[in-house]
């Protein structure tokens, strides 16, 4: 097993972009590029380096969590390695069938399943994310770092203005924001342009604190928290927006999460569709399924504008926001770290050891992808219409989203 894990670190030192180490289990050490290791990978035991061999990426990954493999140094630049050297398993059928088993075990087709799903991510409880979200809006999306922006709380309202330009929010419109987490849009939609706001959501814990913080308000005259799956369509809307909901849809769902967009618009209506997609058709990476979003799955933005097509919904504009979301990948791996201990004591038998590996892995994992020079998985906002938009009925340029004020 030695020479083939002196040859897999060859070859993935042949495209690393930075120096590195490797620490084999009895002691040997590999050292990769020139200069100091940005980081060192310790594989503890024999089990880690066989699983490496022979499952690749998402055998290194539970090795990992396991404590059987120990990463010293950056992980930043230790995840951008991993991601270069695109390490394969050597029995490459072993993975694609447990990515197949999982996805065929945790489908959002049952209402119920999408809800469990649902929750064994976003039910971690509000005190979990406030602690490395935006305050006091934590929106868990991709923010909008427009130049000149100096904080994670500014691209994050930066967002939710641009967003609502997007779609042409106004006064005393009524809107559905389909998942609409911790309400952030709805909250600031409403306090920014009078907007009339409902959140559709199958996480219980947020539509309950949600619910709870509009009543705090006093908006519950203007602002709806629903405990509902997306197809409870209970429309028709002036306006939709959906932000990071596409992708946990499901690969079978992906028409019926798109005719529900469609079914909550009214036509003429004005929505937007902001979701991680890839470029091209991939299957979704077994690590985010099996560790951090079951039932999840990245469609293709073909595929979801055929769809939408399909629906009879007009796309407007595409923008591609990948390089924002790595930045605030950033923010959020950063106060994630910071505030370990404290996530910890929250509830240190779930907030554990492994928890901690698994997120880092997570955050910091997603920002490299998001700025791979090599990646295919992007971000992108949809503007749409229910029906062709006539001439006075959108501006005929993007003069509109550049405004101040």
């Amino acid at each position: 097993m030695r020479p083939l894990a002196q040859k897999l670190i060859e070859a993935l030192g042949a495209r690393a972009p930075v120096a590195f180490a490797v620490v084999l289990p009895d002691g040997q050490r590999y050292a990769r590029g020139t200069g100091p290791p940005a980081f060192t990978l310790k594989f503890l035991n024999d089990a880690a380096l066989l699983a490496t061999m022979t499952r690749g990426n998402i055998g290194v990954l539970d090795a990992y969590f396991d404590g059987e493999i120990d990463v010293d140094g950056d992980l930043h630049a230790a995840f951008a390695t991993g991601l270069m050297a695109e390490l394969e398993p050597r029995l490459g059928v072993l993975s694609e069938v447990e990515n197949n088993l999982h996805e065929w075990r945790h489908s959002n087709r049952s209402i119920t399943q999408a809800k469990a799903n649902a929750r064994a991510h976003y039910g971690l409880g509000t005190e979990f994310y406030r602690l490395w979200l935006d305050d006091p809006l934590m929106m868990y999306t991709c923010a909008y770092w427009s130049e000149g922006t100096t904080s994670l709380e500014q691209a994050q309202r930066n967002k939710i203005d641009h967003v609502c330009r997007k779609i042409r929010l106004a006064p005393g419109e009524r809107f559905v924001d389909i998942g609409c987490g911790f309400g952030g849009f709805m909250l600031r939609a409403h306090e920014t342009l009078g907007a009339i706001g409902t959140g559709l959501n199958t996480t219980t814990e947020q539509v309950d604190w949600l619910r709870g913080e509009i009543a705090r308000r006093g908006l519950a005259d203007r602002l709806t928290a629903r405990e509902a799956d997306f197809r409870e369509v209970d429309g028709p809307y002036d306006k939709v927006v959906s932000i990071g909901v596409l992708e946990h849809a499901g690969r079978d769902q992906l028409g019926e999460v798109i005719k529900a967009h469609a079914d909550f618009l009214k036509p003429g209506g004005l929505g937007m569709l902001h979701f991680i997609g890839h470029v091209g058709r991939y299957d979704t990476e077994l690590f985010i399924r099996k560790h951090v979003f079951p039932g999840g799955w990245i469609p293709s933005l073909a595929d979801t504008i055929v769809e939408m097509e399909r629906c009879g919904l007009e796309v407007v504009d595409i923008e591609n926001l990948r390089r924002h979301y790595a930045l605030t990948l950033d923010v959020w791996a950063e106060r994630f770290q910071r505030q370990w201990p404290v996530i910890q004591a929250l509830d240190p038998k779930r907030f554990d050891e492994r928890f901690r590996r698994i997120w880092l892995t997570y955050l910091i994992g997603c920002a490299e992808m998001f700025r791979s020079p090599v990646g295919y998985t992007h971000l992108f906002q949809v503007v749409f219409s229910k029906g062709n938009l006539a001439r006075d009925s959108y501006p005929m340029s993007r003069a509109h989203l550049y405004e101040p004020g």
